[in-house]
């Protein structure tokens, strides 16, 4: 038995630095007849022994189709990355970054920041890994998720045989990040034999990633780029030079185009270079990611609430195509907003064939000339390898069949209205299309986060148990859902337990479910961090909620009539009785109450360079003081960053006390 199980390391070894030099190198040391050999080999073995070894060969394909996906929480978070469109973003990033590093060595000369240099990496089209290795072996690989939370795809991503299941780095856990990929020649040769051909790359390696059986992931023939260290728990890299070597030793697949410059012109010379050759990469790129090189200095500029300070995704510019426009028809969202969506000739851009466009509104059509366009050849641009949109038609004359536009909702057949430059359908009781929309957006993972639904089970729930109202969810019984087509014990069982399971929810997610006009994720947050209370919020006057942090007018009063409305009142009340209870973090508990701040009602304006205003916010409410929106009488501080406007002016005229050194502000908030 020893020596059978020596032999199995010995061939394990031996077939993974086989697999190492094939997938990872693309330099093949033997042919497909001589390592089938050696797998086959070991095969018998483990079948002669019983003894399969963890870090087998064979087992990177499982047998059994999984039952779902668990929740995976990052070690690290994963961030995303500003973007620049331009040349003048991309300044705009640099010249941000270099004010703060002249900020940091004026104040610590003594060991002063190196001059920023670069790094340029391919951001590359497919979907975000993240590994997690213990003592060197794989243990787990997750889905990027919101950043903080993903889904384990480990069984997947071990199909890929360019991923290591283990590797020579032992010492604890690391966290490896990259991007799973299909490569468009592995997509040509899948597409010839396909009994459903793929459309595009992208889609085909996250379906894959995300598909419940690993052998329809293992025929994507997908491989993986790693470019990041996210987490680990004794390595230092100096600069991004190490952490790239690093990778290589330790047989990660490294990006093809890892190149550093000493200048930011030297890296705007080369995105315009990189941006005109493309489409000669076997794989899908949307952009560039420009990355300063040392470690000490990433750690200094740190990170605003969404994106890493030393970071920027340079994004390429749009790609146009000439086609013709076959017809538009009229969508009905969750908000009663009727939204045109034209249908053109299949077109092929950058590898995707586009059939559907974008068009925003009557406006939208009136000002691209497009009133008279249908059967004519229009412009349509898919910017960023987003949805396309219609830019305009190729000639100015009115020689096409015309869009008409509808009186009555295509849906629930009432009278629309029209509101600036969108029609709207106000039947919000009995408007199909708006109340499944709205039942959607209340389930999805955002919102209440209820597992196992989609806009399927919407429908079906909205036409056969008569669900109208996302509250009606919340009533449901076993008895009424396993009477429904293909709604088994089991699928009616998940969801009555999700629904259980969502009525203990965070507040800011609640009040994004609710689907507030006008709002979205940031606003739903700001208004649960500041309420910390439903009834508070729903009891809110306009001339409150405007003093809050990029909240107007307009939206404070989408807010206040929300909450004012009769159904929308008890749809809550309904729910709240149904045991669903919003709850918020409690308030941070103010230790020290003799601070410079504490009971001071303080207006942030302009912006700092050693933090966001969002976390010099956090840090001041932490002390006891009372953020507003607005300079008035009543304030008490006005914190003025670079490029404060009309609050720093009123603040001068009202007498206002004014912080406008940022190396006071950091002594008074302890940090100096």
């Amino acid at each position: 038995m020893a020596d059978a199980l020596e032999a199995m390391k010995a061939l394990i070894e031996e077939i993974n630095q086989h697999n190492y030099a094939y997938y990872t190198l693309d330099q093949p040391t033997i042919d497909d007849a001589e390592w089938d050999k050696l797998y086959d080999r070991l095969v018998a073995l483990e079948r002669e022994t019983g003894v399969v070894l963890p870090n087998s060969p064979t087992q990177r394909v499982g047998g059994e189709l999984l039952k779902g996906f668990d929740v995976h929480k990052h070690r690290a978070r994963l961030w995303s990355l500003d973007k620049a469109q331009n040349h003048t973003d991309l300044m705009a990033w640099h010249n941000r970054a270099q004010r703060l590093v002249n900020d940091y060595n004026s104040r610590h000369p003594e060991a002063p920041l190196p001059p920023l240099s670069f790094v340029l990496e391919l951001k590359f089209d497919g979907l975000t890994l993240n590994l997690t290795y213990e003592d060197g072996k794989l243990v787990q690989a997750a889905t990027r998720g919101n950043g903080a939370v993903g889904e384990g795809i480990l069984p997947q991503v071990k199909t890929i045989r360019s991923i290591p299941l283990e590797i020579p780095y032992r010492d604890g856990v690391i966290e490896v990040q990259g991007e799973g990929i299909m490569q468009l020649s592995v997509l040509e040769e899948y597409n010839k034999t396909a009994a459903e051909p793929l459309k595009n790359a992208r889609n085909a390696a996250a379906g894959a990633l995300r598909n419940l059986n690993p052998r329809v992931t293992a025929s994507r023939r997908l491989t993986a780029y790693f470019y990041n260290i996210g987490y680990s728990e004794g390595l230092n890299f100096k600069d991004h030079r190490q952490m790239v070597e690093f990778l290589r030793e330790n047989r990660f697949k490294v990006s093809p185009y890892v190149h550093f410059y000493d200048s930011i012109d030297a890296v705007a010379e080369q995105l315009e270079h990189v941006a005109s050759m493309r489409h000669t990469f076997d794989f899908l790129i949307d952009g560039l990611v420009v990355k300063i090189t040392d470690m000490r200095t990433r750690e200094v500029l740190g990170y605003t609430d969404k994106f890493p300070r030393w970071a920027v995704a340079f994004k390429f510019a749009a790609e146009e195509a000439v086609t013709t426009l076959l017809s538009v028809s009229w969508e009905v969202g969750r908000t009663g907003k009727i939204t045109p969506v034209a249908k053109v000739e299949p077109v092929d851009i950058a590898g995707v064939t586009v059939q559907n466009c974008t068009l925003n509104n009557i406006g939208d059509i009136e000002r691209k000339n497009l009133k008279h366009a249908l059967g004519t050849e229009v412009y349509i641009r898919r910017s960023n390898d987003v949805i396309p949109e219609i830019l305009g038609k190729v000639t100015e004359a009115m020689d096409g069949e015309e869009i008409t536009y509808p009186d009555h909702c295509p849906s629930c057949g009432s009278v629309l209205e029209l509101k600036g430059a969108h029609l709207f359908c106000l039947n919000r009781l009995d408007c199909r299309p708006q109340l499944i929309g709205r039942i959607t957006h209340f389930a999805s993972r955002d919102a209440m986060d209820i597992e196992t639904f989609s806009v399927m089970t919407a429908e079906q729930l909205y036409q056969e148990l008569g669900v109208r109202d996302p509250a009606d969810l919340y009533y449901l019984r076993f008895d009424d859902l396993i009477k429904l087509a293909r709604f088994g014990e089991k699928k009616a069982n998940n969801l009555l337990a999700s629904l259980e399971k969502s009525k203990q929810c965070d507040l800011a997610s609640f009040l994004f479910a609710l689907g507030i006009p006008n709002t979205g994720k940031t606003t739903t947050r700001v208004l649960a961090d500041h309420y910390r209370s439903l009834d508070k919020l729903m009891q809110a006057a306009p001339e409150e909620l405007v003093m809050l942090s990029d909240i107007g007018g307009i939206v404070a009063d989408s807010i206040v009539t929300f909450f004012r409305d009769p159904t929308i009142q008890r749809s809550i009340e309904r729910m709240l009785q149904a045991g669903v209870t919003p709850v918020s973090e409690e308030a941070p508990v103010i230790v020290h109450t003799d601070n410079p701040f504490f009971g001071k009602t303080i207006v942030l304006t302009g912006t700092l360079t050693s933090m966001s205003r969002d976390e010099a916010g956090s840090k001041l409410e932490a002390m006891g003081a009372k953020l507003t929106g607005s300079v008035s009488k009543k304030t008490d501080i006005v914190i003025a960053g670079e490029k404060a406007g009309s609050k720093l002016a009123k603040a001068q005229q009202l007498g206002i006390r004014i912080i406008d050194d940022e190396q006071e502000l950091l002594r008074l908030l302890g940090e100096a």
